[in-house]
């Protein structure tokens, strides 16, 4: 049985929208620039779509050494996103359980997007040193780390999941709904539930956590509206201990290229 790579998507700033890519380089803690920005409130706590569902509704495109933010729906001239921050305005950024060292990016960056969510805040960069571990219980060396992602560098899942998944909903969702990196063709649904070591490409990960879903799934990707599906049905048939699990959570042992079209080995 074959297992080909379909989709690779990055969200370089947490919770808005991806970025759909033929080939990516996968680092030590994640694709790179994937959820390298984060925002965060008046008290350092980031924010994301559970938050504020219209965080949806903003385009993320990358230009040679920046980012280019755009707006769906409203009319309001694009940011552009160097990817050096412009402060020396180093914060500790409090995501989930862990502090995170980051640098805000700029006073112009703040205003734009406090002014589009309406909402005091303020847009960080994660910098090189700054090493975010993964969660001891689910290490392979101890020394894994991450990115602003949830709690883990990439998150894979299989069309035939998503295909199980769309049968028994009234209307079909999107892959967009559960932002994975990786997609791929190939095997019955959840088959990645089981994975452990495999190669992409250069690249060498293994599959640590199945991922647990939350409400962000709910909000339609596309219109930045909330509902009570595909949660409410995923939770008739993946629910694990109190916890829906769809997809499955990877660590990286050996960085380099993967790209649309690659075999999956194991």
């Amino acid at each position: 049985m074959s297992f080909i790579v379909s989709e690779i998507t990055i969200y370089p700033i947490k919770s808005l929208a991806g970025i759909a890519l033929q080939e990516a380089i996968v680092e030590e803690r994640g694709l790179q620039y994937d959820r390298r920005w984060v925002l965060a409130d008046e008290q350092n706590v980031f924010i994301t779509q559970r938050q504020n569902e219209q965080m949806a509704l903003i385009d993320v495109q990358i230009e040679a050494e920046r980012l280019k933010i755009t707006h769906r729906v409203k009319k309001i001239a694009p940011l552009i996103v160097p990817y050096l921050p412009q402060t020396t305005d180093y914060k500790t950024i409090t995501i989930w359980d862990d502090e995170v060292k980051a640098i805000r990016v700029s006073d112009e960056v703040d205003a734009w997007f406090s002014t589009v969510l309406g909402i005091k805040c303020q847009l960080f960069y994660q910098p090189n040193d700054s090493i975010r571990l993964t969660d001891p219980r689910y290490s392979i060396t101890k020394e894994e780390h991450t990115s602003f992602a949830d709690g883990y560098p990439i998150l894979i899942l299989g069309q035939a999941s998503l295909d199980s998944l769309n049968e028994r909903l009234a209307e079909p969702v999107s892959m967009k709904r559960f932002r994975p990196n990786i997609v791929f063709l190939g095997g019955e649904a959840h088959i990645e539930d089981d994975w452990k070591y495999f190669s992409i490409g250069e690249a060498q990960m293994v599959g640590v956590k199945p991922c647990a879903r939350c409400v962000l799934t709910t909000i339609d990707p596309e219109t930045a509206l909330k509902g009570k599906e595909p949660l409410r049905t995923l939770n008739q048939y993946r629910n694990f201990n109190n916890k829906v699990l769809f997809g499955q959570n990877l660590l990286v042992v050996k960085t380099g290229k993967i790209s649309v079209g690659d075999k999956i080995q194991f």
